[in-house]
C-alpha cells in the first residue's frame, strides 16, 4: 500500500488560501519557470522544482479533497487534474445533480472511509490529501504518513489554515527533504508515529 501524503502551497504563516479562497501569489512558482510541469503548458517551474514536483506527481493514483473544493473547481469538469486515475471527495451532500456517474470520482463520507477506499484505488500508488480541513481531519485521525509543504515567501495574514481546524499537537520527523526553488521551499516531513 502507497503513503498518505498529505500536500499543499502554504504561505510562511500557514494559510493555502486566502478568506476568500483565493491562492493569491502561492501559486505563482508554478508559473514563473521555464520547464513544463505538464502537457498542458501553463504550468512552468524551475528544473529544481520540476526535478522534485515530477516524480512525485508520477506516483500519485488518487487524491482525496473536500466537498468545499470540489464545487469551487466545478468538479474539474469530471476530469481529475494532473492525470490521475482517481479522486475522492469527502462529503456528506448527495452527488450534484446531473453528475456523470462514469466520471472517475468517488463521493465518500467520512475521512477514514475516504482513505480506505483511495488505497484499494491506488494500489502501492500514493494516496494524497489535499490540505486544508479534510486534510487536517486524515492527520488527526492517525492516517498521514507524510507531510510535504511547498513554503511560498508570502505572509497572508489570515485565511483557510495549512492543516485545517486540527487543535491537537502531531509531532513530524525532521524534515527528510528540503528543496530550494525559485520563489518556493520544498519540505519533506515524516510523520512521527
Amino acid at each position: 500500500m502507497g503513503d498518505v501524503v498529505m500536500y499543499s502551497s502554504v504561505s510562511v504563516d500557514g494559510f493555502v488560501a486566502d478568506d476568500n479562497d483565493q491562492p493569491g501569489p502561492l501559486f505563482d512558482w508554478l508559473t514563473g519557470g521555464d520547464v513544463p510541469l505538464d502537457e498542458s503548458g501553463q504550468l512552468k517551474v524551475s528544473r529544481t522544482s520540476y526535478d522534485y514536483i515530477r516524480p512525485y506527481w508520477d506516483q500519485i493514483g488518487v487524491t482525496i479533497v473536500g466537498r468545499h473544493v470540489f464545487d469551487m473547481t466545478d468538479g474539474w469538469d469530471g476530469k481529475p487534474p494532473g492525470g490521475m486515475d482517481h479522486m475522492i471527495v469527502v462529503t456528506h451532500r448527495p452527488v450534484p445533480e446531473g453528475w456523470d456517474p462514469g466520471a472517475p470520482f468517488h463521493f465518500v463520507a467520512g475521512v477514514e472511509a475516504a482513505v480506505a477506499t483511495a488505497q484499494e484505488l491506488a494500489g502501492d500508488r500514493i494516496v494524497e490529501v489535499a490540505a486544508g480541513d479534510v486534510g487536517g481531519q486524515v492527520l488527526a485521525a492517525g492516517l498521514v504518513d507524510e507531510v510535504r509543504m511547498d513554503v511560498v515567501p508570502v505572509v497572508l495574514g489570515s485565511g483557510k489554515r495549512y492543516f485545517g481546524s486540527v487543535h491537537a499537537q502531531h509531532l513530524l520527523e525532521d524534515p527528510d527533504v528540503v528543496v530550494r526553488g525559485d520563489r518556493v521551499l520544498h519540505l519533506r516531513y515524516r510523520v512521527r508515529r
